[in-house]
């Protein structure tokens, strides 16, 4: 498997950790998407992300949706994933370009801008669980921070990380999160911030070859670790002409008859992985004979 997550404790179950590669994942959704490199890296950073928490959730059948709404020329992101490490998302905009930011770096923060996260649990329940926080950096990776800190009361440290080629193709992608347990010692605590503070970037780990494993060595140098799991992850999507047919059903023979009297073929397009769906007229009359 070339993208995959990577699932350890460490100090005696004090601490759980994640970390992804996902250098594939991420590029699959800019082909399909055909995003600027600003774009691929806000998206990549939160495909990764949601990838990691995705895995964190225990039903087969359980859905996570990541969603940043706010006032940047991105035109905020949306991402789901699934607990089988099956990750898929788009961007409101993109093709937007800003220019780099003061460190000479792709502007992540000014193309999100100012807004809210909202991460939306589906676990088969009546309600889903939603949490929602305020962006603090517009960066993500401390925004997820925040959010499990605000949202879970789960102390975290989340860091992601998407570095593009001259290209525009994808050279890294990444992340990890670590979340210290109810239970932790201060002296876990106060260790693990010493560590964090001192990690390179992820991107900066990846190009000198760290794979998931060495990445949560690395963040959790000086503690017993145990690799609990290792989990391939992918940018997948499970639309289909059949799902998209069922779609159109639903909207109601009203509707469908117009689109008939029209004459023309429809082209109804996923906004997850821009597949576009064509349907003739007479498809269209023989979706309407199934309507009721």
């Amino acid at each position: 498997m070339s993208d995959y997550i990577v699932r350890a404790t460490a100090a005696n179950s004090q601490v759980r950790a994640f970390a992804a590669v996902t250098k594939e994942t991420v590029e699959t959704a800019r082909k399909a998407h055909n995003t600027s490199p600003v774009a691929t890296a806000a998206l990549g950073r939160l495909l990764t992300a949601g990838a990691m928490m995705g895995v964190m959730m225990k039903g087969d059948k359980d859905i996570l949706t990541l969603q940043i709404q706010a006032s940047g020329p991105l035109e905020g992101i949306t991402v789901t994933a699934d607990s089988q490490g099956r990750v898929k998302g788009y961007v409101g905009n993109p093709e937007v370009i800003i220019p780099a930011n003061d460190k000479g770096k792709l502007d992540v923060a000014g193309a999100v801008g100012i807004g809210l996260l909202n991460v939306i649990k589906d676990m088969g329940l009546k309600e889903p669980y939603s949490g929602q926080v305020v962006l603090q950096t517009s960066e993500i990776a401390e925004d997820l921070t925040y959010y499990f800190a605000v949202s879970e009361q789960v102390p975290s440290a989340v860091g992601l990380g998407v570095l593009m080629n001259k290209d525009n193709t994808v050279q890294q992608a990444g992340g990890f999160i670590i979340q210290v347990m109810p239970f932790a010692e201060e002296e876990t605590i106060a260790k693990l911030e010493e560590n964090v503070q001192k990690i390179q970037s992820v991107t900066t780990l990846l190009e000198q070859g760290h794979t998931a494993e060495s990445l949560l060595e690395a963040v959790l140098d000086g503690f017993d670790i145990e690799f609990t799991d290792k989990v391939p992850t992918e940018f997948y999507c499970n639309c289909s002409k059949e799902r998209v047919e069922k779609a159109l059903i639903s909207i109601g023979r009203k509707d469908l008859n117009e689109m008939i009297q029209e004459g023309k073929e429809v082209e109804l397009n996923c906004h997850f992985c821009n597949t576009n769906y064509v349907f003739s007229v007479e498809e269209l009359k023989e979706i309407l004979r199934k309507c009721r």
